[in-house]
């Protein structure tokens, strides 16, 4: 096939030239100011007084927080499935849907034409920042592997239609690309995940795979599959796709399975690269090491607010924006967006590495927390915990979930669900007591719940039957795609009943 990539390669120096001269700062206050012009004649921006809002402070004494329900509720829910000049101007085109990680409520979020194009740009910034760092790279040499939900779009009226981001994306590729991106047609369109999985694997073996992006979890799944498909090989993937140069992860923390994919790259010249998508909007990219953070797309139809993750629920929260956020601290992040998302309370919590170029590293939901005691986890220190402990015992992670234990008479604690290669039950004890050192160091208000055993008793671990977690969503009706297995359920009846099953022997 063409090879393309020298063309991308021209292209890149143009975005990275104007990537290095670009004042973040200046960049989000021309984003917002834009897309206030732009939506100032839609219903929404009529009744927040768009036309005569000036500054960054005007906006946010003009415009409130708010959620998803806030706009389903008071915006979109009339007038769905369309949504003319309500919050966007014009007609939403598309509606991903997207479910709760913990709640599985079903969310319809707005996909703009501008987003189509914004989301478009993003998946070219992330090929230009790894081809800065592969000069010699030919990665639009052969095929780049989405392994994401299926492309199947729902019609819901004249021109609007309905489904998983992976279709609303393909339906924006143009189309000179599509020769280069796998699954296309029929098999990118099926619904069930294991279906797909089985007949993926058969196929991509004949596919000269240049670049292979998914959700951590589901790409192990998917490895599996490929195993039983090619016995013979190693189960390396240098052994099905020799000329693979990249590796795009996003959607969970990428630490507790890091040991495992670097097991699977031996022998590859592949590199990883962590991305920060969300149905709202694509949010970041890695565009140096892991360790130095996710860049902020700051010139690309988005405007971020930093919350406190404390005063999320106060009255009235403190809304920084990069210009008075700080590196170090703990914010819910906050998007104003192309697609007629206003000051919208995404969920994620995030903390700022650096400021220019702006780079945050995500730290976990604002829902994906553990404080039944009083110990104020968060997901970050969660997911070191469990790296920790995976490390300690070698046990590859596959996936795991956590949730509180209430005690009858003395204090409850936390229980630990996992699977994992080599999880035997003799390492319980071991990842338990590894899961607490860590927590106690990162997390002084947990160490403090711990003294004694007077506030909160040690964690337990529990070992899940391989293909457990899968199985469990299944029945859940969310297997595959980009459904995330909730890596935290607070309310302790509903983890009680997701333990009850995932801890029932086959």
């Amino acid at each position: 096939m063409l090879d393309l990539t020298s063309a991308l390669r021209v292209y890149g120096q143009f975005r990275l030239s104007a990537l290095a001269q670009e004042d973040p700062v200046q960049s989000q206050r021309q984003q917002l100011m834009r897309l206030l012009h732009h939506a100032a004649k839609t219903a929404f921006g009529r009744e927040h007084g768009f036309a005569g809002i000036q500054s960054v402070e005007d906006f946010q004494r003009a415009v409130p927080l708010r959620r998803y329900d806030g706009f389903w509720d008071g915006y979109w829910s009339s007038h769905y499935p369309v949504l003319e000049n309500v919050t966007w101007p014009g007609i939403i085109p598309f509606f991903a849907n997207s479910s709760g990680t913990s709640s599985g409520v079903t969310k319809h979020i707005p996909v703009s034409a501008a987003m189509v194009k914004a989301n478009r740009r993003a998946a070219f910034d992330l090929l230009v920042h790894h081809i800065a760092n592969r000069p010699g790279s030919g990665v639009l040499g052969g095929k780049n592997f989405f392994l994401g939900g299926s492309t199947a779009l729902t019609a819901l009226g004249s021109d609007v239609m309905a489904g998983d981001l992976s279709g609303i994306a393909a339906a924006g590729v143009p189309w000179w690309a599509k020769g280069f991106y796998f699954p296309t047609g029929a098999d990118a369109s099926i619904t069930d995940w294991e279906e797909k999985s089985r007949v993926l694997a058969r196929r991509a073996l004949a596919e000269d795979i240049r670049s292979l992006s998914g959700t951590p979890s589901w790409l192990l799944l998917f490895f599996d599959e490929m195993k039983r498909a090619a016995p013979e090989r190693t189960g390396r993937l240098a052994d099905y796709w020799p000329q693979l140069e990249l590796l795009v992860h996003g959607g969970i923390s990428f630490e507790p399975y890091r040991a495992r994919f670097a097991e699977l790259l031996e022998g590859s010249h592949a590199e990883t690269r962590e991305v920060y998508p969300a149905s709202e909007g694509f949010i970041a990219i890695q565009d140096k090491s892991p360790r130095d953070g996710l860049r902020l797309l700051t010139d690309n139809g988005l405007f971020f607010e930093f919350v406190p993750v404390e005063e999320l629920e106060s009255a009235q929260p403190t809304r920084h924006w990069l210009q008075t956020a700080e590196t170090g601290v703990n914010y819910a992040l906050v998007l104003t967006s192309c697609a007629g998302l206003w000051s919208y309370i995404l969920g994620d919590t995030v903390r700022l590495v650096e400021k220019s170029p702006s780079r945050l590293v995500v730290t976990g939901r604002t829902s994906y927390g553990l404080s039944a005691f009083g110990e104020h986890l968060i997901g970050e220190e969660i997911d070191a915990a469990v790296t920790a402990a995976a490390e300690t015992t070698a046990i590859a992670v596959t996936d795991f979930m956590a949730g509180p234990v209430f005690a009858q008479s003395g204090p409850g604690h936390h229980l630990f669900l996992v699977e994992g290669a080599a999880a035997q039950p003799d390492k319980a004890a071991l990842f338990a007591t590894t899961i607490d050192a860590a927590l106690c160091a990162r997390n002084v208000d947990y160490a403090e719940h711990r003294k004694g055993n007077f506030g909160m008793g040690p964690p337990q671990v529990r070992f899940v039957r391989q293909g457990g977690f899968a199985a469990w969503m299944k029945g859940r009706g969310k297997l595959g795609g980009q459904n995330k297995v909730p890596r935290v359920i607070a309310d302790a009846e509903a983890f009680a009943a997701a333990a009850a099953v995932l801890l029932t022997p086959l």
